[in-house]
């Protein structure tokens, strides 16, 4: 059985065991301290209990048990007992009628609240779409600006080139009439 095993099998065995030790638990809290008071007073049966306590203290009168009845609520006000809150006022238009207004008067007020929440979200978003749009507007000048001076910059590339092209060419025709001429160039050496 490999360990997961084993630990399903604890906790099956747990969830079986655990209602039954909560069970013996209560029972025992419950019925607990009658048995302790049993087993204080000896298990003899109840009459003699009683003919063993007027033997052992005479001066104590015996007990009554002719209380009055705990009040109820019916006994005090019958009328409360079948009050609901859903039969408040059906009876009375006056206040059914009250009752109505608040309920349209809540609701009334809660889509005006809403209302306001929708337009001040709306102004929001308002707001955020005029500051896109400036920003936007910034970002395209700023990038026209960098496209002509890309541009400018190409066109002076193209003429730097241009005019090293023509140096070259004039440097060598030079060179050329120069070792016609008898010129040698001093900086190659030859081995």
């Amino acid at each position: 059985m490999t360990g997961v095993g084993r630990r399903g099998a604890v906790a099956a065995a747990c969830g079986r065991w655990c209602p039954v030790i909560l069970a013996v638990a209560s029972a025992l809290g419950v019925s607990g301290s009658a048995f302790y008071w049993r087993y204080k007073k000896g298990f003899a049966s109840p009459s003699a209990t009683a003919s063993s306590t007027a033997a052992v203290s005479p001066s104590c009168p015996p007990c009554s048990c002719d209380c009055p009845l705990p009040l109820s609520l019916q006994s005090i006000a019958p009328e409360l007992v079948n009050f609901s809150i859903s039969g408040c006022g059906k009876n009375d238009p006056e206040l059914s009628k009250e009752m109505e207004k608040q309920f349209v008067d809540l609701l009334n007020e809660e889509l005006k609240l809403q209302q306001i929440v929708a337009e001040e979200h709306i102004h929001h978003m308002n707001a955020t779409l005029v500051e896109a749009k400036r920003q936007a507007t910034q970002y395209q000048r700023e990038a026209e600006k960098c496209n002509a001076a890309i541009e400018t910059c190409e066109e002076a590339r193209e003429q730097s080139e241009a005019a090293i092209s023509k140096e070259k060419k004039l440097t060598t025709l030079w060179e050329q009439r120069a070792r016609q001429l008898g010129w040698q160039d001093s900086r190659v050496t030859t081995i």
